[in-house]
């Protein structure tokens, strides 16, 4: 099992399939154990139940919902991912992001 588990969300969870490839790449080129995955976001109630993730960002196109999330996932971080990151598919800024963001909640 991974050492972090990073779930990511958008619409339908085809957009941020790419991105969780980069994601996957950037952490192996670093040595960071961590389970990377997309749902989308009418299965993301589901996921966080089964997957007990670490962190959950939010594609900028579900930035609506981040009040939401926050409330269902109250023990986790949940951050909305930058717009140009996602849009330029910048899978280690995001890594790091999410990073930052694990490391904050554990203070």
């Amino acid at each position: 099992m991974a050492e972090k588990t990073i779930m990511l969300v958008c619409s339908a969870g085809m957009s941020t399939s790419l991105l969780v490839s980069k994601m996957q790449k950037a952490a192996e080129a670093d040595g960071v154990d961590a389970e990377i995955f997309a749902t989308a976001a009418s299965d993301a109630t589901a996921k966080l139940a089964e997957k007990k993730p670490d962190i959950l960002m939010l594609g900028p196109q579900v930035r609506y919902m981040l009040s939401d999330f926050q409330k269902r996932a109250s023990d986790i971080p949940v951050e909305v991912i930058n717009m140009q990151d996602y849009g330029m598919m910048n899978g280690e800024k995001v890594l790091r992001e999410a990073q930052a963001a694990m490391a904050k909640a554990e203070k």
